[in-house]
């Protein structure tokens, strides 16, 4: 198996002094390239900080992430910022959205900060791939919530990422949007052979996922992940 991501005794902790909390406890797991994982839990598991740290946007306390082949420990944050928006693309529940910009500059302007020359004419092409060609010029405010995850998704795909991370991307719409979002991420990410990181209360989508992992107070159900991914639970 060729490994999209790597992660070994991650230890990480959030808050100051007293009110500081133990998030994850010596997580190690290992992604195949163009896999699929669902991470599943309760609420406070941890599954969306092992997001963050697999996405490169939270730092671990102690262990080795590696992503697509980098180690993310010895990157300052200019560099790992870098990293981040040329091998890893976000999708959140809430959509982010800049809004005071139309849909096709939200998608082109972290291109153009990244240095791309071809910036709108990319992000075009991406509201075009989700259904968005006729919205191009339309702000937030004037789309639904699905058209808005729409935008979010092109603008995550956008750079060509290896690795796409999606935080409960249907948390927000409902449920025939939702799956219309959850049917354009899994072909997105099959057309370009991506690696998806999803965390999802949905069992439904969870078994969408190649393997699913299940948190419980911040480390990893070994007995409850074995039995989502072969479908006895």
């Amino acid at each position: 198996m060729v490994k999209a991501i790597e992660l070994e005794n991650v230890d990480l902790s959030l808050g100051r002094g007293a009110a500081r909390v133990h998030i994850l406890k010596g997580v190690s797991l290992s992604v195949g390239k163009g896999e699929a994982l669902g991470l599943v839990g309760p609420s406070g598991s941890g599954k969306s900080t092992l997001l963050m740290v697999m996405a490169g946007l939270e730092r671990q306390d102690a262990g080795v992430v590696r992503i697509d082949g980098q180690d993310l420990g010895p990157l300052d944050e200019d560099a790992l910022a870098r990293f981040r928006g040329r091998r890893v693309g976000i999708v959140f529940q809430s959509f982010h959205l800049l809004p005071t910009m139309t849909a096709l500059e939200n998608v082109a302007v972290p291109l153009e900060l990244a240095g791309h020359s071809d910036a709108f004419a990319r992000a075009k092409a991406e509201l075009e791939q989700v259904g968005l060609g006729h919205r191009l010029t339309h702000y937030p405010a004037e789309m639904s919530g699905g058209e808005q995850q729409r935008v979010a998704l092109a603008r995550a795909l956008a750079p060509d990422p290896a690795i796409l991370v999606a935080d409960e991307p249907t948390g927000n719409l409902d449920e025939a949007t939702g799956q219309q979002i959850v049917d354009l991420l899994f072909r997105m990410k099959t057309e370009r052979g991506a690696t998806l990181i999803l965390v999802t209360h949905d069992p439904g989508l969870a078994r969408r996922c190649d393997r699913t992992i299940a948190l419980r107070s911040g480390v990893i159900d070994v007995e409850r992940s074995e039995a989502l991914s072969s479908g006895r639970a």
